[in-house]
């Protein structure tokens, strides 16, 4: 709880913090070092550099740009550090007869009383009385970020416990299907978006996968591909035909793969085989979405669902095998697009077009997974009746 005996700092130092090895913000007087909030924001750092050193009240409350939930606030308030005293407040101590009631921060009773006024014409919820969505227990996107109190979470849910090996957690634990995607759709943050122990011995790293990866494995490949497609194809424009045609095949394979293989929830066999190969290949992903090293999908992973498809696409197109090879290779950029798209809306600063992606595919994560499987456009939800409504607060914590 911030007290007078917090530290007031000199606006000029507070400006002074405004790189990503020292950050702060301030919002009214107050001031917070969200140094180690950078990566986890849900916007990706970049955004808020914008605004290292200075106020965020007004970006907070913008509209257009993303109107925050009390639950931003309240992670911010996990980072207070200090006051600020700016130039009115330092105007009115040297003018006042008794500056010891202006500064330190906050000023005394008169001020307190305001500060009391103000944090209720905000409407700052108490935790008991906040808002949230049944299916996951959160409220906004600003929850996927929230710190998961890993003892208290273990306590309370009975399910997983982050400290420990989350594999055979899940293939001993003997939790029923309808337990188990409650739980699995209830996100958790993991200290600060680190990776929880998957397996806890040598196959560890073989479950972590940088973004960098998908386009530095696929991407040669496409082109090569490309190229060994063209030398077989009598002109460039059937190129570029065959392989946007594979373009455009790759998003409803996209949609698909979401919402019947990932999302295959209803169909889920109740057992711990069933359970098991539902958490590796998508439900860890729910349950931990920050996750930054286990959100693009392994090289590994990619081959076994991609092979049926070169088959498929050699079928298709029997009539010419070079046809069919550029039709391939549009597919996979596709999916080169989709995986980058996805790491992105997860984590990075977007233009405006994405930045209403990128709301629309955490909704999916914080509000209704059931909904809303496109994640590099929302045309096929449109098409198939499965976009995500006007959000609905569905009960009280």
């Amino acid at each position: 709880m911030a007290t007078r005996a917090d530290p007031t700092l000199p606006l000029a130092d507070v400006e002074a913090h405004n790189t990503a090895k020292s950050c702060y913000v301030t919002l009214g007087n107050k001031v917070f070092d969200i140094t180690s909030f950078l990566n986890d924001h849900p916007g990706g750092a970049d955004l808020i550099l914008e605004y290292a050193g200075k106020n965020v009240e007004e970006i907070m409350k913008d509209e257009l740009s993303h109107s925050h939930s009390d639950s931003a606030y309240e992670l911010l308030d996990e980072h207070f550090i200090g006051y600020c005293a700016d130039e009115p407040v330092v105007d009115a101590a040297t003018e006042s007869h008794i500056p010891s009631d202006i500064i330190p921060l906050p000023p005394t009773e008169a001020g307190t009383r305001e500060i009391s006024r103000s944090e209720s014409m905000n409407g700052h919820a108490p935790e008991a009385d906040k808002k949230v969505y049944a299916t996951t227990g959160m409220s906004s996107a600003d929850d996927l970020s929230k710190e998961t109190d890993t003892s208290a979470d273990y306590r309370a849910h009975k399910f997983l416990d982050l400290r420990r090996p989350l594999f055979p957690q899940i293939w001993y634990g003997g939790f029923s299907k309808d337990f188990y995607l409650e739980q699995v759709h209830r996100p958790r943050h993991y200290k600060g978006g680190q990776s929880a122990p998957l397996f806890g011995n040598f196959l560890e790293p073989l479950s972590k996968t940088p973004w960098w990866v998908i386009p530095s494995v696929w991407l040669p490949l496409v082109a090569y591909g490309t190229y060994i497609a063209g030398q077989g194809l009598p002109s460039t424009f059937q190129l570029a035909a065959y392989w946007v045609i594979g373009l455009c095949i790759w998003t409803i394979v996209e949609y698909g793969l979401h919402r019947c293989l990932f999302h295959v929830d209803n169909y889920l066999p109740d057992n711990r085989v069933g359970i098991t190969l539902h958490f590796m290949l998508h439900g860890i992903h729910h349950y931990l979405p920050m996750d930054r090293l286990r959100l693009v999908m392994p090289p590994t992973l990619f081959v076994i669902l991609a092979t049926p498809f070169w088959k498929l696409a050699h079928i298709i197109f029997f009539y010419d095998w070079y046809a069919a090879t550029a039709v391939y290779c549009g597919g996979i950029f596709g999916y080169v697009c989709y995986d980058m798209t996805h790491y992105f809306l997860h984590h990075k600063s977007l233009p405006s077009y994405y930045k209403e992606l990128k709301k629309y595919h955490l909704q999916h994560h914080f509000a209704d997974y059931e909904n809303g499987f496109g994640v590099t456009s929302r045309f096929w939800d449109w098409v198939f009746k499965t976009e995500l409504p006007p959000p609905k607060i569905l009960k009280t914590r």
